[in-house]
């Protein structure tokens, strides 16, 4: 995924003021809120992802988080926890949750801007780290809930690592 980005990016006020021009440039649905959050849905290979950008102005921080239409009843909530610790040890940026109200599955990450200095690049390689940790595990996720199998023979089975070239 590539965000459409005009080659000369306005100073705006706000961060998310940025944010929301690129996503109207991608022609995506999206909500804004208030000021400082956005809502958008993206179509993944495996889903439609539902983002949420929050922008924190005591902290100079955007967060973002990322739901997928998937629930996790209580009883297979150990194993995709057990599943959450394995994919959060191989992840470098972001980690995933499970919401214990309603069990459902986030991805999120936040990144610090001071001065409140965003860029459209910045965006984007947001937004492509949680596509990209998204669509790479929702494999395990749908093998731990519903073919029954362990975090560890779903995490084998879903997530192959290519090795040399063919």
């Amino acid at each position: 995924m590539k965000l459409a980005v005009p080659h000369e990016v306005p100073t705006l006020d706000h961060p998310l003021d940025m944010l929301e021009n690129a996503v109207e440039d991608n022609g995506w649905p999206f909500e804004r809120l208030t000021r400082d959050e956005i809502n958008l849905t993206v179509a993944g290979r495996w889903c439609d992802y539902h983002f949420c950008f929050t922008w924190r102005e005591e902290l100079q921080s955007l967060h973002v988080s990322v739901s997928f239409d998937m629930r996790v009843s209580k009883e297979r909530r150990p194993e995709i926890a057990e599943l959450l610790l394995a994919i959060n040890a191989q992840l470098w940026l972001g980690h995933f949750d499970l919401w214990p109200d309603d069990g459902i599955v986030l991805f999120r990450h936040v990144l610090i801007f001071p001065d409140s200095n965003v860029s459209a690049a910045q965006c984007e390689a947001m937004l492509q780290l949680a596509v990209e940790a998204c669509e790479h595990y929702y494999p395990a996720f749908q093998f731990v809930l519903w073919a029954g199998k362990t975090a560890q023979e779903a995490l084998k089975a879903a997530v192959l690592e290519v090795a040399g070239q063919a």
